[in-house]
């Protein structure tokens, strides 16, 4: 594998950090080859502003819809524009370069208020620009390739998130069903621009983490990693499955009765999840391996 980890902790002797050190170890010992974006180190800017998108030269954006906006900043198409002109900001360039060198991406955090830190949600903005990993048209029918499809097809995606709590995590716990509460990272961000979704691999009770608890959770991490090519994966609904009707509407035959996120899954949820006691999700509880 060519691997992309992406890691978004400030503390460099944090938890997080040495499972990233344990992984990243893990990954090429086994053959594979790793390259890191560890955003805080690298300090990372996580804001849109127009400077990411730099001025066009003369006839850049021929045979592209509209000129660039001179009264306000219309994002999706001034990162598309520059994408194509060549002018977007020099740090973006090269996670595209990261990423278009990668078959596999893996993205590390801990779990604040119930979704990733501001920087790696502004390494997404920033990075996964239209025209690059989201916006991308089939050439022959002009339809945009979306969910199960799209800029980073042909890639594999997992999530390690490191979770404070160490109770109350699934369907009926107070903090709710991670692979739930990850799903704007998991369908609206890996699947929707095409990278197959491996079950997260989540961290529980990180906060109070001793010797012996760590060790099992880094072994849990590289068995995880060490399998990673062959899954198991979220199985998500594809957005050309015939799943959906005109509307985007999951048709009324498919799960009768039942709404919210899990209807947009074809498998029963199966998440990697360290201590083994609390399982993230009520349908599969994996043991630590």
């Amino acid at each position: 594998m060519k691997v992309l980890w992406v890691l978004a902790h400030p503390e460099p002797r944090s938890l997080t950090a040495n499972l990233r050190d344990d992984g990243v170890a893990a990954l090429r010992a086994g053959g594979h080859q790793v390259v890191q974006s560890d955003l805080y180190a690298m300090g990372w800017n996580p804001v849109v502003t127009a400077a990411d998108f730099g001025e066009p030269d003369d006839g850049a954006f021929e045979g592209l819809p509209d000129e660039l906006p001179t009264d306000r900043l219309d994002v999706a198409a001034a990162s598309e524009r520059a994408l194509r002109a060549g002018t977007l900001a020099p740090d973006i360039r090269a996670e595209h370069d990261k990423l278009a060198w990668a078959d596999t991406v893996v993205l590390q955090f801990p779990l604040w208020w119930h979704g990733p830190p501001a920087i790696l949600k502004g390494w997404l903005d920033r990075v996964l620009v239209q025209g690059f990993a989201y916006g991308v048209r089939d050439p022959g029918s002009g339809r945009t390739l979306r969910y199960g499809d799209g800029g980073l097809a042909g890639r594999r995606a997992l999530a390690v998130v490191t979770v404070g709590a160490g109770n109350g995590v699934g369907p009926r716990g107070l903090h709710g069903d991670l692979t739930e509460v990850l799903f704007g990272l998991l369908h609206g961000t890996f699947w929707y621009t095409g990278m197959r979704v491996a079950d997260p691999v989540l961290v529980l009770g990180a906060n109070r983490m001793d010797d012996g608890g760590y060790a099992q959770a880094a072994r849990t991490l590289r068995a995880r990693l060490a399998g990673l090519e062959d899954g198991p994966w979220v199985e998500y609904r594809t957005h050309e499955s015939g799943d959906y009707d005109r509307n985007d509407e999951l048709r009324a035959d498919l799960a009768p009765g039942r709404s919210g996120l899990g209807v947009h899954r074809t498998d029963t949820a199966v998440t990697d999840t360290w201590p083994s006691e609390t399982p993230a999700s009520a349908a599969h509880q994996v043991p630590v391996r």
